[in-house]
């Protein structure tokens, strides 16, 4: 397949990247400042910028997005702004976070605590753009990772719409983009918003 990357300099693209080269498919990385990946085509622009990521989008057959704000507490409204311009994609997989939006009910009283302080506006820009990807006409998948980690590829996670979850779940980054890059062709979470946890 044809597929944009969007965050592929961050540590969740660099595995999506990496995973999604292993396994065949063509990649594109929109990017904001100089960069050069290995085996990508890099396009310089600004996701959100819509001329910019329509310009990216065309001819890909779907887009992963693992755009965040990095080690920043301030959201800056960058998903808000992004996923207006996302509307275009034909298959788009979303990584949002656990603990956003209607999922905070299910999360351990831990996390709940990061939730309500520390991570508050990032997660209040989160649970908007997640609103409009779901109010949109691609067929999306938005991902909520428990916390993530640098930990190894396993290939054994969970995955549902609703997860018990204790203490301080965690999730690798490459089992994030594992999941990701299987569901391109499984298609088995079009239209369904899930938690991903280790």
């Amino acid at each position: 397949m044809k597929l944009l990357i969007l965050g592929a300099t961050g540590p969740t693209g660099r595995e999506l990247v990496k995973q999604a080269l292993a396994a065949g498919h063509e990649v594109a990385a929109l990017v904001r400042g100089p960069a050069t990946i290995d085996r990508v085509e890099v396009i310089r622009g600004d996701a959100t910028d819509a001329a910019a990521m329509a310009n990216a989008i065309r001819g890909r057959d779907a887009v992963l997005s693992a755009l965040g704000t990095g080690k920043s507490f301030k959201s800056g409204d960058l998903m808000t702004r992004v996923a207006p311009n996302l509307d275009s994609a034909k298959r788009l997989l979303f990584v949002s976070a656990a603990g956003v939006g209607e999922s905070f009910n299910e999360m351990p009283p831990f996390g709940k605590l990061f939730f309500r302080t520390l991570l508050r506006g990032i997660y209040a820009d989160k649970a908007k753009a997640d609103d409009t990807i779901r109010a949109s006409k691609t067929e999306w998948t938005i991902i909520r990772p428990t916390v993530l980690t640098n930990g190894p590829r396993t290939g054994s996670y969970r995955v549902a719409e609703h997860l018990p979850l204790h203490g301080m779940p965690k999730i690798s980054r490459a089992d994030v983009a594992d999941f990701m890059i299987r569901e391109l062709a499984d298609r088995k979470w079009i239209r369904k918003t899930v938690i991903i946890s280790a």
